[in-house]
């Protein structure tokens, strides 16, 4: 009994919404006035029936709704060599002029080597060869042990014989008033150590300005380029330093 009485509200409601849903259609628009929305019936028939009397929303297409992006096209990825991954990217440098660098590295002939000799000086002599870039410590086996070295740029040169009269072990540097006169931007006195222009050792000859020492800037063996100081490597240096002493002749032709 009751589910009959339930059956025919749910009727009667239906037939409700379809003669009002009739009769708000039939009526004509007014001037002017927008034709109101159709009513639709709510699909669940275990509810009230409800209108939806909301305007119709028309839908922006995916198109629209979305702004695809043109993919950009990406730079070009060169590899830096073969075996770099292929992910790596390398950015473009801007072309510049090429330039040659100053190499840091003595050149091969200049390092220490033993040679002949047959030569009219004795052994533990020192001669040291300007134009050759070479100094020569005579062993008394018919040898010489032979090291680069770097001379007096031109105007600078000079040749003569003199004895080793004074040994040091890094070398303090006070350079001579001529000198700094021509660099002003030279210290009077500059303590013996790494960054020092003598080097690591220093033997002094004669009663000159003039002597063999070591440099802090080894590319510069097998040129002409101090102030007429003979420059070695300061390995090379260390080594003639323990093999000659106080008193040893020097040769500079």
């Amino acid at each position: 009994m009751f589910l009959m009485h339930r059956l025919s509200k749910t009727a009667l409601g239906i037939a409700g919404a379809l003669i009002l849903s009739s009769g708000l259609s039939a009526v004509p628009a007014a001037a002017g006035q927008v034709a109101p929305p159709p009513l639709v019936l709510s699909p669940n028939l275990t509810e009230p029936w409800v209108l939806q009397l909301q305007p119709q929303v028309q839908r922006q297409s995916t198109v629209t709704r979305y702004q695809f992006r043109q993919p950009q096209q990406q730079p070009q990825v060169r590899r830096t060599n073969w075996w770099s991954p292929r992910q790596q990217p390398v950015r473009q440098q801007p072309q510049r002029q090429a330039t040659v660098p100053q190499t840091r590295q003595v050149a091969p002939q200049f390092l220490p080597t033993v040679v002949a000799y047959d030569g009219p000086h004795k052994a533990g002599t020192i001669v040291i060869d300007t134009n050759e870039r070479f100094l020569y410590l005579v062993q008394n086996d018919g040898t010489a042990r032979r090291y680069g070295v770097g001379v007096g740029k031109p105007g600078f040169e000079w040749a003569g014989k003199h004895k080793i009269t004074r040994k040091a072990e890094w070398p303090d540097w006070r350079p001579p008033a001529e000198m700094r006169k021509r660099r002003p931007d030279l210290p009077t006195f500059m303590a013996g150590g790494p960054e020092n222009p003598l080097g690591a050792r220093a033997l002094y000859l004669g009663s000159t300005l003039y002597r063999i020492h070591g440099s802090n800037q080894p590319w510069t063996i097998g040129h002409a380029v101090s102030s007429g100081c003979i420059r070695m490597r300061n390995e090379d240096v260390m080594d003639l330093y323990e093999r000659v002493n106080v008193g040893t002749t020097v040769h500079v032709i």
